[in-house]
């Protein structure tokens, strides 16, 4: 049975206000499949077809002409004169829903309909499985999590640990591939076709062991000296390529919170990976018993919690509008979400399977200094079940983005 993605309700919105919808995301997220399976009257073409695309970049007019309209173009990146042809298509059509541009190449994508499409597209990011689409549950607001009972799960055979350790692309599902087999074919893929033939990065090698201590900087601050001198490149470089793993949806980088209560604010973002799979790979992490006892489980845990508040977010079309907050004594909140800027939710993450008081001591700690003791918080643990501990909420893992 195939899982229900929950960006098609954003897509059906998309397609009756704008000429052109765009589906972007990282490689083999499902842009494809969610684009087919929604708008099966479309007709699709993919230009990673060899003879496809030698018409698109030989003959744009005439490869656009083979449709009247109500096309899917998968991978359009490969063919950029095709973005002013269709401005002028549907610019003279006046009608929307024309075209549905897919690509995993972000930042080629993304180039095209700015200098050609802009104001006339409506773009969507697709990431992998969310921990909700999983469990076919609704696509509820994340930030008012707050105010809702956990919803129940469909998937309680599976641990805490074998969900980190699979993460979410689609593939690994659909195929029952073993993530770490997956994976490592995907890595290379991404390598090979992106880094080196897109975005023309040379020294391959050592761009594999950039990302490498990436992974193993998840959940910290950025510090791209540290992670420059590391990786024996320069601080310029090192700027460059976290541009790219960003733009390529490998990871994200978490801004931190203005809010500042007569206390310096750290400036530097978090760095974390949008899939905690790809991330015990990179980690060489072979097993999900191995990463149960990993000193990176926390880190491994906090990625992905941030990573499901990233998809609540885009799959409801809205970009993230969640932060850290942390100050100079080394006083953090984990997550900040703005449901309401005069009262945000306050997310503390832990991996420990057993709840104990010392989880609230940093909340507890914001309340005063904010003087807002009203303010609830949520921690968001490893257990099994959710609870309640005086004003916050206990959340099970297993609630966490339902």
């Amino acid at each position: 049975m195939a899982i229900s993605r929950h960006l098609e309700k954003r897509l059906r919105v998309g397609i009756e206000m704008f000429p052109v919808v765009t589906i972007t995301g990282p490689r083999q997220s499902g842009k494809t499949t969610l684009a087919k399976m929604a708008l099966p009257d479309y007709k699709y073409v993919s230009l990673e077809n060899p003879d496809d695309r030698r018409m698109a970049l030989d003959d744009p007019r005439g490869f656009l002409n083979r449709f009247e309209d109500k096309v899917i173009i998968d991978e359009a990146q490969h063919a950029p004169d095709l973005f002013s042809y269709i401005q002028g298509m549907v610019d003279e059509k006046q009608q929307p829903g024309q075209f549905i541009l897919t690509g995993s190449q972000n930042f080629l994508l993304l180039k095209g309909i700015s200098q050609s499409l802009a104001g006339r597209c409506d773009i969507l990011h697709l990431l992998p499985f969310s921990w909700a689409e999983l469990n076919s549950c609704d696509l509820l607001p994340i930030e008012d999590i707050i105010h809702r009972k956990p919803q129940h799960h469909k998937r309680s055979k599976v641990d805490i640990f074998d969900t980190l350790f699979t993460g979410g692309y689609p593939r690994i599902y659909d195929k029952h591939i073993p993530p770490q087999m997956w994976l490592a074919n995907y890595y290379q893929s991404y390598i090979e076709r992106d880094v080196r033939d897109v975005l023309n990065v040379g020294d391959l090698e050592t761009f594999g062991r950039f990302m490498g201590l990436c992974a193993g900087r998840s959940g910290q601050l950025l510090n791209l000296s540290s992670i420059a001198n590391d990786a024996g490149i320069s601080h310029t470089t090192a700027k460059r390529w976290i541009s790219i793993l960003e733009s390529s949806f490998i990871i994200t980088l978490l801004r931190p919170h203005h809010r500042n209560f007569n206390k310096r604010l750290v400036k530097s973002p978090k760095l974390y990976f949008l899939d905690t799979g790809l991330l015990c790979y990179l980690l060489r992490i072979r097993s999900a018993e191995d990463l149960a006892l990993h000193s990176a489980r926390g880190a491994i845990f906090e990625t992905w919690v941030v990573s499901e508040a990233i998809k609540n977010y885009m799959n409801r079309g809205l970009q993230p509008d969640i932060h850290f907050w942390r100050d100079s004594s080394g006083h953090e909140i984990d997550l900040l979400l703005e449901g309401d800027s005069e009262k945000p939710v306050l997310i503390e993450v832990k991996s420990g399977q057993t709840f104990n008081s010392d989880f609230v001591k940093e909340l507890n700690w914001w309340r005063t200094v904010a003087e807002q003791p009203e303010i609830q918080g949520i921690i968001v643990f490893g257990g099994e079940t959710s609870t309640a501990y005086k004003e916050d909420q206990i959340l099970s893992w297993r609630n966490w983005g339902m």
